[in-house]
């Protein structure tokens, strides 16, 4: 069976169509796909003769993505604009400090996440939605919305799509049975000038030995439960402090977690300040994180999701294995 994506909708191609002037915002804490999002639709929006200009709240934490920080702002001049499209964001509070300059925009949304929490979006003007869960990332939905409109891709949509395709595909790690949709925007991309050898490069090389160190650590604190069918760790304060976030290499470390036979979901709390943890959920294929992490304030997808939440690890572990009770006990 091959899964179908949903096409973009028309009111979104007349969103784009009759604006001049857009403000691109992504969510906080931006990673391959959300950027590279925003700059391949940056890049349409000029060619069209349009205005846009780039948001992020940041912070550009990932190695592949920081080069790119000094194309963003946090805090944009909205003269003049009256329209924004918020890009692979699962609620319009993940746009951090960016959120106060939509107030009283007009806003178009594309995202793939399942936005679980769209209710607060009641308070804003939301004349065109693209949600689609069953897309392989927000890349491949812009993609998409190209096709549509009748557009080539340049060379650098091309890269930048790729990039963003590659990143939440794992390098398409996470492709199964249905995804022949995924590579054969691929080869489109592919076509079109995107190399998967940089691309690949840019992702996963680059790091620093600090990031290994802090994986180590990590690896020796994982605790397996359910005989095995949950790994769970954390990254304590002191190596918050010590290493730094620009260490953090969290798909390298889920894929030596999932290659554990066995193992079914991932937990990894990080003590991110004294006061608050950030916790990432991943399983393999049948277990939903993004309900578990929905019940902890966040959300997500299926397989991948996360939160922010007050609390220590000490406090906050013990709640994490209570709410997998339902899943494995």
């Amino acid at each position: 069976m091959v899964k179908k994506s949903a096409v973009p909708p028309e009111e979104l191609l007349d969103f784009i169509r009759e604006g001049e002037k857009f403000l691109i915002v992504g969510h906080k804490e931006p990673d391959g796909d959300c950027i590279g999002s925003q700059l391949a639709l940056a890049s349409v929006l000029r060619r069209l003769g349009k205005e846009a200009i780039l948001c992020s709240a940041g912070p550009f934490k990932r190695t592949e993505v920081k080069h790119y920080a000094p194309l963003f702002t946090p805090a944009p001049d909205t003269k003049g604009i009256n329209r924004a499209i918020v890009i692979d964001c699962s609620s319009i509070e993940r746009t951090g400090e960016v959120k106060p300059y939509l107030e009283g925009l007009s806003i178009a949304v594309i995202d793939h996440h399942d936005n679980r929490k769209a209710g607060e979006e009641a308070a804003y003007l939301l004349p065109a939605r693209y949600i689609d869960p069953d897309a392989p990332s927000t890349t491949f939905m812009v993609m998409k919305v190209l096709d549509a409109m009748g557009l080539e891709i340049s060379l650098d949509e091309a890269r930048f799509l790729f990039f963003g395709l590659c990143t939440d595909t794992g390098f398409f790690r996470h492709v199964d049975n249905e995804g022949a949709e995924t590579f054969e925007a691929a080869a489109a991309l592919i076509r079109a000038g995107a190399n998967p050898k940089d691309a690949f490069a840019s992702i996963y090389g680059g790091k620093s030995m600090d990031s290994r160190r802090l994986i180590g650590h990590i690896l020796l604190r994982a605790e397996p439960l359910f005989d095995g069918k949950l790994v769970i760790s954390s990254e304590e304060y002191e190596e918050t402090c010590r290493y730094g976030y620009e260490s953090r290499d969290s798909d390298i470390l889920f894929q030596l977690f999932q290659s554990v036979d066995g193992v079914e979901a991932i937990v990894i709390i990080r003590q991110e300040t004294p006061e608050e943890c950030t916790i990432a959920f991943r399983s393999r294929s049948v277990v939903d994180v993004g309900s578990i992490a929905e019940s902890f304030g966040g959300g997500g997808h299926t397989n991948a999701s996360g939160c922010i939440t007050p609390g220590s690890i000490a406090e906050l572990k013990p709640r994490v294995i209570k709410a997998f009770e339902g899943v494995f006990g």
